[in-house]
């Protein structure tokens, strides 16, 4: 007899929805800005159905001199989805109130937005509310880690507006964006 394959089992009860924690920006604001973005890795074998996020590294914004112009950071990462039309959704949240995209610094608060493009190497994309899917993205990725295929198949934009960057005490800030991926 066999022994029980408890993978399976696991895999069986699985949503299909995959998370990735992004730490935020050490942004010394006058001085530094910085964005960690941490994956949490999925099974290696992709079931049916299911999704995927890699790719992901720190977005550094460096010495920000010009409070008067917006700051903006992109990355390009794998989004894989296996499901029968490649769709998927992506939903964010930070770490302000009520999954507000804010960076904190003692007591001070630098707003930021994030947007989202389901094709690689952009600039600008559709902008994210906290906590509010955002459906209808296709994957152009045939991989789930993009190592055939394209190289990489979503962007996510990250932007310090001016107005919240002039507005803004000098600091270092910190915090978190999650980001909730799913098919459809």
């Amino acid at each position: 007899m066999a022994a029980p394959d408890y993978c399976a089992a696991a895999r069986a009860s699985r949503t299909g929805r995959r998370s990735a924690r992004r730490r935020a920006w050490p942004a010394g604001l006058v001085a530094a800005a910085a964005l960690a973005l941490l994956s949490v890795a999925a099974p290696a074998a992709a079931a049916s159905n299911k999704v995927r996020i890699t790719q992901l590294s720190d977005v550094a914004f460096g010495t920000i001199a010009n409070l008067g112009q917006d700051a903006v950071q992109s990355q390009s990462l794998c989004l894989y989805s296996d499901s029968a039309t490649n769709g998927y959704h992506v939903t964010a949240s930070g770490t302000g109130p009520g999954g507000a995209f804010e960076l904190s610094s003692g007591a001070g608060v630098l707003a930021y937005e994030v947007q989202w493009s389901s094709s690689a190497a952009q600039s600008s994309g559709v902008q994210l509310w906290p906590n509010v899917p955002l459906s209808g993205q296709v994957s152009a990725a045939t991989q789930q880690t993009c190592n055939n295929g394209p190289a990489s198949s979503a962007s996510l934009i990250l932007i310090l507006r001016a107005a919240a960057l002039s507005g803004a005490t000098a600091g270092s800030y910190n915090g978190t964006l999650t980001l909730l991926v799913g098919p459809e």
